[in-house]
């Protein structure tokens, strides 16, 4: 880790003491306190949360007045303990509001029900929580974000038409305990079914870059005729193109990926990866910001989901 990101890690670790000690303190009664909404995110080492968080701190400053933010992450995308502390940590804030992406879409189900027992308005980003595991403890969480399948359907169709009926492909899933990650792997399967192209081996990379380089150069030396990869993030697509580009086959192999973040981005347009989706990471949190403070000022607002956009890009859209 750098020190600049040390640094700031050592800032919220000193946020949320100075937060602890002052509730602990009685200096700030909740009815004096402006509203405060926790975000809280997967890995900030990956640029989408990192973005995702500078888009939440944009609109909370064009608003100051109105509620205080607090931002949390964690190390990385399987850090599931952490993340359920850090829910935990926000009830024992009292915050009014958590916002969060979930690392899975289980297991943070009971650390989010019982933040809503404490009285803590709670919207899902991102990652969509288990609809069924919702059901059966008996809570509703609305989720606030975009159709994966669809956009993920649309990205395999650009690498479909870039290729021929019976080419081979690979794979490579996020985390597969995640709604998104499983969205996105049937999003994929549907294009290449849909044009009869075969994808012959799928793994997860957990959506990280290192894992995605490592399975993407074992499965090119298995499968060495193969003319595409599909992922379901862009760290893991940009961790597929360094295992291409070892073996010298960017011309021979193209990638398309999902989020659009900026090395991909000009990876697209330097014509290295074929396509991404844009599901606005700047404003994902924004919008699942403003529904909290909907919901905080009308107690008898209907919980209802929100699909948000998400867009193709390729060289052509930038």
């Amino acid at each position: 880790m750098s020190w600049t990101a040390t640094l700031t890690s050592l800032k919220k670790v000193f946020t949320l003491l100075s937060a602890l000690f002052l509730f602990s303190c009685g200096d700030t009664s909740d009815s004096e306190r402006g509203i405060r909404v926790a975000l809280v995110m997967k890995s900030l080492a990956n640029e989408f949360f990192a973005t995702m968080a500078k888009g939440a701190e944009a609109h909370q400053q064009k608003m100051p007045d109105r509620y205080e933010l607090i931002i949390n992450g964690i190390k990385d995308e399987r850090d599931l303990s952490r993340q359920v502390a850090i829910v935990d940590e926000m009830v024992a804030l009292r915050v009014d509001a958590i916002v969060i992406a979930p690392a899975d879409s289980k297991a943070l189900i009971p650390a989010l029900k019982r933040a809503k027992g404490a009285g803590i308005v709670v919207i899902n980003i991102d990652n969509k929580l288990d609809q069924e595991l919702l059901a059966e403890e008996e809570v509703k969480i609305p989720f606030v974000g975009p159709n994966n399948l669809t956009g993920a359907q649309r990205v395999g169709a650009v690498l479909a038409d870039n290729l021929s009926p019976s080419d081979q492909v690979l794979m490579l899933e996020g985390t597969r305990t995640s709604f998104n990650a499983q969205q996105r792997a049937r999003g994929f399967e549907l294009a290449m079914n849909e044009a009869a192209i075969e994808i012959v081996d799928s793994q997860s990379a957990n959506w990280e870059m290192r894992e995605a380089n490592i399975i993407t150069a074992s499965m090119l030396t298995r499968y060495p005729d193969v003319k595409g990869i599909l992922a379901a993030n862009d760290s893991m697509a940009m961790g597929a193109l360094a295992a291409v580009k070892t073996i010298g086959k960017l011309d021979a192999i193209q990638i398309v990926g999902f989020d659009n973040i900026s090395a991909v981005n000009q990876a697209v347009t330097a014509g290295e990866i074929l396509a991404t989706a844009d599901q606005h990471a700047d404003k994902l949190a924004a919008y699942g910001i403003d529904y909290a403070l909907t919901l905080l000022a009308d107690e008898n607002a209907i919980l209802e989901d929100r699909e948000t956009p998400v867009d193709l890009v390729t060289a052509k859209d930038i």
